[in-house]
């Protein structure tokens, strides 16, 4: 069987690659070109096919990889819809991140829908509406964040914006690009906690392998450094592995949660795919892509593949990081190194897979000389 992982060049589907192949498996890569090379320049790809846009990625896994029932891993928002929009062609094909009907996962990338379900197993949320562009709830209550329905659109993270009062939300709607918008109740966060994990078995069998939680906070987005741990809430763990059974995934996932001052979890979303901090879970001996496809084939119960983290770890997205902290002066070069050095699990530096980093590397001196030839 093949693995195909079907992507963009980002750290997210290097991770992809690294957990596969540093446990013995080389993959095959559909790779969406990008003037900056990371995912492809990977060591561990068997063959990498370049391709222009995700329907001629999707042309060549129907041309030259159905001569079994290969697996695909998709990073990406949208390279899961799309595959979920063509899951009638690709169910006899394939093993893929599904839900078992066509539209189902993107039926709960829809923001409002995936909240519906967490609500129904008793996951608790911050209170929010759902709106077209332009409209003002009456029982609206500042502060709010904007969001964008669904995560398939461009810049959608740009339609993220926080709202004081209502001459700052009727701004918002002047560059917010989705025509329906959700506005969720703002707090000021203490922290956030993702959580990784993957599922066979219409989700009946679930594995969450690791929990991160962020080192230093950012109001409007993640934090590039985080400490990795297990999840220790066994009564949250139950309820999310019923809603995942309730949908029906089968896949890889992310789960996503605010801390608030009293140390209150309020649910976010699902990511229906491998996602960015996946990579932290091969380095705590749980790699994500090799236990589901293990799982699909019925070689192990997933939810027996945890481990125990004995001692939490750092892990660091190196140039995010360094530019958040050193260029702001939040933290000192040498005070970064530190952390840099002591981080067990890093985004593009691998150890035996070197050659992505220096891509990286290369591409921004080129850039600083104005010599990157797009």
């Amino acid at each position: 069987m093949k693995y195909i992982i079907f992507g963009f060049e980002h750290y997210n589907p290097l991770g992809i690659a690294r957990s596969l192949g540093e446990n013995g498996i080389t993959p095959y890569g559909i790779i969406i070109k990008n003037s900056r090379k990371i995912t492809s320049k990977s060591k561990y790809f068997k063959q990498v096919f370049f391709v222009n846009s995700i329907e001629e990625g999707y042309d060549l896994l129907k041309s030259r990889f159905t001569d079994n029932q290969n697996f695909i891993f998709s990073s990406d928002d949208k390279v899961e819809f799309f595959l979920d929009e063509h899951y009638d062609e690709l169910q006899d094909k394939f093993i893929f991140f599904n839900a078992g009907q066509k539209g189902r996962v993107a039926y709960f990338q829809n923001k409002y829908n995936i909240l519906k379900m967490a609500e129904k197993h008793g996951i608790p949320f911050l209170k929010t509406w759902t709106v077209d562009k332009g409209e003002i709830p009456e029982d609206i209550q500042y502060p709010i964040i904007t969001k964008a329905i669904i995560s398939t659109l461009d810049n959608w993270k740009g339609d993220m914006i926080i709202c004081h009062n209502e001459n700052d939300l009727r701004n918002a709607y002047k560059v917010i690009r989705s025509p329906k918008v959700l506005l969720q109740k703002y707090i000021v966060k203490k922290n956030e906690l993702c959580m990784e994990g993957c599922s066979v078995n219409r989700g009946e069998d679930m594995l969450i392998s690791i929990a991160s939680t962020y080192n230093y906070k950012l109001d409007d987005s993640y934090s590039p450094y985080m400490t990795v741990s297990n999840l220790e809430n066994n009564e949250l763990r139950k309820k999310l592995k019923e809603m995942i059974a309730d949908i029906g995934f089968e896949g890889i996932f992310e789960i996503e949660f605010l801390i608030d001052k009293d140390d209150s979890l309020y649910f976010l979303e699902v990511n229906f795919r491998n996602s960015t901090w996946s990579y932290a879970s091969t380095v705590a001996g749980m790699p994500l892509p090799v236990i589901w496809s293990n799982g699909m084939l019925g070689k192990v119960e997933v939810s027996k593949c945890e481990r125990k983290i004995e001692c939490p770890f750092k892990a660091m997205v190196e140039f995010d990081d360094y530019r958040i902290r050193v260029k702001s002066g939040m933290v000192s070069k040498r005070e970064w190194f530190r952390d840099f050095r002591n981080a067990k699990c890093k985004y593009y530096i691998g150890k035996k897979d070197i050659h992505p980093f220096l891509s990286v590397c290369i591409h921004k001196v080129g850039k600083t000389l104005h010599i990157v030839k797009e």
